[in-house]
């Protein structure tokens, strides 16, 4: 399951289907230019028949651990449900090689995380939207439904948080460094018994990637803990073995982050016959960005996580299905 929203640039509202992405902080849509496979299909923007664009023209190129494109900036005003973002420069994406675009459901990427990591130096929309007084709180939350029938996918809300999309209170964890939304784990359990991440180490919590990633060798070893076995390139598991699978639990803050098997396997249909895929992944970031855990979907499903920019920290509950 993939998360999208909506949202418009310019004037009149050119509409764009956009990833929400904690794990980046750049705002990209295709060109009306761009001459890749990747952009056949997609929304693409107009700059001639805007009336409030602006042309900066500074070259843009973004590498994602997926894909990469390149393109230029331009300024105009976004629109995202009912807050407009004046002035707010943006990357018109001309090229965008390989495949990890071609087939992708979204047109472009809305970066929520810090400037420090903005290409090019761009202010990102939700720094513009502080900015502009347009949000209530200096923060937003990401509730991401746990059913795939349900209407809502998921919930982004600019500027506060929803007390009946989580249970209890929330636990809040510094950022211990200002890019990523990153954050201390305290160690990582599997079955109960410390396993990884024994002195504790650094995880990213990422709207944009949908799995749980980690350091290739530890999530190797995680894999064959709970059973899971490598099939093209992804992990498998036997669904029937569910019941019998250990509990994976993130120690963050002192509180645990308990998965259960059915919260961090994705059962998957295809011909004709069900099959379970693990929600892990090996990835591994250099230093010295890296090592890094990364905290996806998966996590964020169970989790419903406030990203405050005001106070420099993540808040986390239990999210309610």
């Amino acid at each position: 399951m993939e998360y999208f929203g909506q949202i418009s640039i310019g004037t009149p509202p050119q509409n764009f289907t956009v990833v929400f992405d904690t794990g980046s902080s750049n705002l990209w849509v295709p060109s009306v230019y761009c001459v890749s496979k990747a952009c056949a299909g997609h929304a693409k923007f107009h700059p001639t028949q805007s009336s409030t664009y602006q042309v900066i023209g500074t070259p843009f190129s973004i590498q994602y651990g997926t894909g990469s494109l390149t393109g230029l900036i331009g300024s105009d005003q976004v629109a995202v449900e009912g807050l407009t973002v004046s002035n707010q420069q943006f990357a018109e994406s001309i090229s965008e090689p390989g495949k990890a675009f071609l087939d992708a459901e979204f047109d472009g990427i809305l970066g929520l995380a810090y400037p420090s990591l903005a290409v090019d130096g761009v202010t990102p929309v939700f720094d513009n939207m502080m900015a502009q007084n347009l949000v209530e709180l200096p923060l937003f939350s990401v509730y991401m439904s746990t059913n795939p029938e349900s209407p809502l996918g998921g919930e982004l809300l600019f500027g506060g948080f929803d007390t009946s999309r989580f249970t209890g209170t929330l636990n809040w964890v510094p950022v211990t460094q200002q890019g990523y939304w990153q954050i201390q784990l305290d160690n990582i359990q599997v079955g109960g018994t410390v396993t990884f991440c024994a002195d504790g180490c650094q995880a990213i919590v990422d709207t944009g990637t949908s799995l749980i990633a980690g350091p290739t060798k530890e999530v190797k070893q995680l894999q064959n803990y709970i059973g899971a076995v490598p099939v093209d390139g992804e992990y498998a598991v036997e669904c029937s073995n569910l019941n019998a699978m250990p509990d994976v639990t993130f120690t963050i803050n002192g509180l645990p982050y308990t998965l259960s098997s059915q919260a961090y396997t994705l059962m998957e249909e295809g011909g004709g016959e069900t099959f379970c895929l693990s929600g892990f992944q090996g990835n591994d970031i250099p230093p010295p960005a890296g090592p890094l855990w990364i905290l996806g979907d998966v996590f964020i499903r169970q989790f419903y996580s406030v990203f405050d920019r005001g106070n420099n920290r993540v808040g986390l509950a239990p999210a309610v299905p």
